[in-house]
């Protein structure tokens, strides 16, 4: 994996700017969120976010540094009545890791739409859920967040028996990586090293039995038609699991696979590619299509019904996984 873009207004300034503009002016300006000036500058603003995004209620959640040196978080989510008295091994619940969207560039696991989508997921899989940050570009270039991913597996690896909501109610035999967009990517990018045998072994007595990236932001250098028909493209520049620069997919593990794709997004086409190709190498790949849903729908508006359907459809995956 080298590098992506996020749509046209969130790629990297470009490398002729030079130290004769002055005053620095803004060269790339991501949604009001993130402008590149062009001395190089990274200046980040809050986003607009409601404050009263409901949270579900039954659900418990604290927060957790997994990596002290970079300042990373993540958050811990467990449903009501998990910890209760009595047979406690048959009692532990599978874990579902998840990251936030966002092109790599913006986004964050503590946004209250994301924090609540969360806590649906909580309750509706009767799982534990780790929500986790990452480092963005451009100040960290990729590969950053992909090395932060397998930093969260590391971390649910060694906490096993020193967290009490880890070491006491999550099953780490049963655990599932998802992700939303570039979240979605980073699903990908841990099923490709982490579903061999080897690799296994290095997350005893994590055992990741399936991966779910919902609309993954995926690219490449030919435009599809739905990314010719929305105004905002996906750089051309940005990688894909199957363009020239990639690592071979043929001769490679991976574990089950879901991938959600919704029907008016942008990616939908290069998301339906995905499976095709990996389904053609024989790969254990599925997809469930959302129909008029657009892009992230996870995130922006998880009360509504589609969000409802995704977690019905996320807990059939997982219960046909642990069958």
């Amino acid at each position: 994996m080298t590098s992506f873009a996020y749509f046209t207004e969130c790629k990297a300034a470009s490398s002729a700017v030079t130290a004769a503009d002055t005053p620095p002016r803004v060269v790339e300006d991501c949604r009001g969120v993130l402008r590149v000036l062009s001395d190089g500058t990274v200046v980040r603003f809050a986003p607009p976010v409601a404050d009263d995004v409901p949270v579900d209620p039954s659900v418990e959640w604290k927060g957790v540094v997994y990596d002290a040196a970079l300042g990373l978080g993540l958050r811990v989510y467990r449903p009501a009545g998990a910890a209760v008295a009595g047979d406690r091994e048959k009692l532990k619940l599978p874990v579902v890791v998840v990251f936030h969207g966002g092109g790599f560039c913006i986004g964050a696991y503590a946004l209250p739409t994301f924090h609540a989508a969360c806590t649906r997921l909580a309750a509706g899989t009767s799982a534990i859920v780790l929500s986790a940050d990452y480092r963005l570009a451009p100040e960290h270039r990729l590969a950053a967040a992909a090395d932060d991913a397998a930093v969260v597996l590391l971390w649910l690896r060694d906490h096993a028996a020193s967290d009490p909501w880890i070491s006491e109610l999550a099953d780490l035999g049963k655990v599932f990586v998802t992700g939303e967009s570039a979240g979605g990517v980073l699903a990908h990018h841990l099923n490709v090293p982490f579903s061999g045998v080897a690799p296994a072994e290095t997350l005893d007595p994590v055992r990741l039995r399936g991966f779910v990236p919902l609309m993954p932001f995926f690219a490449g250098g030919e435009p599809t038609r739905s990314e010719l028909s929305c105004r905002r493209r996906p750089g051309a520049d940005a990688d894909h699991p199957f363009g020239p620069d990639s690592p071979r997919l043929d001769g490679v593990v991976v574990g089950p696979t879901l991938v959600v794709v919704a029907g008016e997004d942008i990616l939908r086409d290069r998301n339906v590619e995905y499976v095709r190709r990996m389904a053609e190498m024989g790969k254990p790949v599925e997809h469930v299509e959302f129909p008029w849903q657009g892009h992230a729908f996870f995130s922006l508006r998880p009360w509504a019904k589609p969000v409802d359907e995704f977690v019905r459809v996320l807990k059939r995956f997982m219960d046909k996984q642990l069958s």
